[in-house]
C-alpha cells in the first residue's frame, strides 16, 4: 500500500519524441531561428530561474509577493476557502504554500513541464502540509491543458498562474490559453500575476541581470537542445542578448553567435554568421485595463486586481461561474 502522505504523481506531458525534435530543427533552420522558451526548463534551468527570482534586478518575483503579503486577505475573501488550487508552472511550489494559511485548499495540483524539478519540491511540501491532499501532473500546458479531474475532486477549481508567465504568450496566443483555463474553472477561477508596462532600463536590467544568472539560464536551453537533437551547440559560443520594444511592449531575449559558427546535429545543422541570433523567448508586458479586457474576452466574470505602489505589477482575481 502507497503511503497516503506522499503526493501523487501523473505524467500527462508524454512527449512525441520524434515530432517534438523535428519541432526544434524546424525552428532552428527557419529564415529567423527559434528555440521554444519551455526548453529552458530542464532540472538545472528550473534551478538557475529560482536564482534568478533572488536577483536585485528581477523585480517580479518580490513585487509579487509584496501584494499578496498586503492584499493576500482581500484576495483569500473573494476567493473562498477550501478551493482545489491547481498551480501552473508550480516550480518549486513556493508561491502557492505561502498560500495555503489564506486559502486554506483541501487539494493542490502542482503542474511543470520539469516533472524531475517538481516531484523533489513536492514530495518536501507535502511533509509539511499532510492535511492537503496533492499531486503532481507533467505537463507542456502552453499548448494543451488537461487536469485529471479525480485530482481535483468536488472542490472548486481555483487556477494559479503567478510571476508574469502569461508575458511569454503573444496577445492572440494568451487569449487562446485564457479561454482554456476559464472552460476547466467552473465554479472557480484564476489568480494571475500580471508584469506591467514600466521604463525600459528597469526592464532591460531584469533580464540582464549584472551576475549573469539571466545569461546562463538563456544558454543552458542549448544543452538541453544537444540532449533531445543531439545537435553540438557550445553554450561559451553565444551571447545572452536581450531588451525591451516599447513598440510591441515586450523584453525580447536572443541568443547571438559571437562569431561565425557551425552547429551540427543528425541528419542536418546549420551555420549561423557572426552577429547572427536565435530567438528564444519574449515576455510581454500589460496594462491594467489591457489584461482586464483579455480576461472578459476569455469569458471571465468581471475581474479585481491589486496592485503595488509603483504600479509595476498586479495579480488579478477572475472568477468563472
Amino acid at each position: 500500500m502507497s503511503d497516503p502522505k506522499m503526493p501523487r504523481f501523473v505524467q500527462l506531458r508524454i512527449a512525441d519524441d520524434d515530432a517534438e525534435r523535428d519541432a526544434a530543427r524546424t525552428a532552428l533552420l527557419a529564415p529567423a531561428a527559434s528555440i521554444a522558451p519551455k526548453f529552458f526548463y530542464d532540472r538545472l534551468g528550473s534551478h538557475l530561474f529560482e536564482a534568478i527570482t533572488e536577483l536585485d534586478e528581477y523585480y517580479p518575483t518580490r513585487t509579487e509577493a509584496t501584494i499578496f503579503a498586503r492584499h493576500g486577505a482581500e484576495m483569500a475573501t473573494a476567493i473562498g476557502p477550501g478551493p482545489a488550487l491547481i498551480d501552473l508552472g508550480a516550480g518549486s511550489c513556493a508561491k502557492a504554500a505561502r498560500l495555503f494559511p489564506l486559502l486554506e485548499p483541501k487539494r493542490y495540483v502542482a503542474v511543470d513541464i520539469s516533472v524531475a524539478f517538481l516531484r523533489d519540491a513536492l514530495r518536501a511540501l507535502q511533509r509539511d502540509h499532510p492535511q492537503i491532499a496533492m499531486a503532481g501532473v507533467g505537463e507542456d500546458f502552453s499548448t494543451t491543458l488537461e487536469i485529471p479531474a479525480d485530482l481535483v475532486g468536488d472542490e472548486r477549481p481555483v487556477f494559479f498562474y503567478p510571476g508574469s508567465s502569461i508575458g511569454n504568450f503573444e496577445a492572440a496566443e494568451a487569449l487562446a490559453f485564457l479561454r482554456r483555463i476559464r472552460d476547466r474553472a467552473s465554479g472557480g477561477g484564476l489568480l494571475i500575476g500580471v508584469d506591467l508596462v514600466k521604463p525600459k532600463a528597469i526592464l532591460e536590467a531584469a533580464y540582464d541581470d549584472g551576475l549573469g544568472v539571466t545569461a546562463a539560464f538563456n544558454r543552458n536551453a542549448l544543452l538541453h537542445l544537444n540532449r533531445l537533437i543531439g545537435s553540438d551547440f557550445v553554450p561559451r559560443q553565444w551571447r545572452h542578448v536581450a531588451f525591451y520594444d516599447v513598440a510591441k511592449a515586450r523584453v525580447e531575449m536572443h541568443l547571438e553567435a559571437r562569431a561565425d559558427v557551425a552547429v551540427a546535429w543528425p541528419g542536418g545543422g546549420r551555420r549561423f554568421a557572426a552577429g547572427e541570433r536565435i530567438h528564444t523567448e519574449n515576455s510581454c508586458k500589460h496594462t491594467v485595463d489591457g489584461f482586464r479586457s483579455m480576461l472578459l474576452d476569455a469569458g471571465f466574470e468581471a475581474p479585481r486586481h491589486w496592485s503595488d505602489g509603483d504600479g509595476w505589477f498586479a495579480v488579478f482575481w477572475a472568477a468563472a461561474r
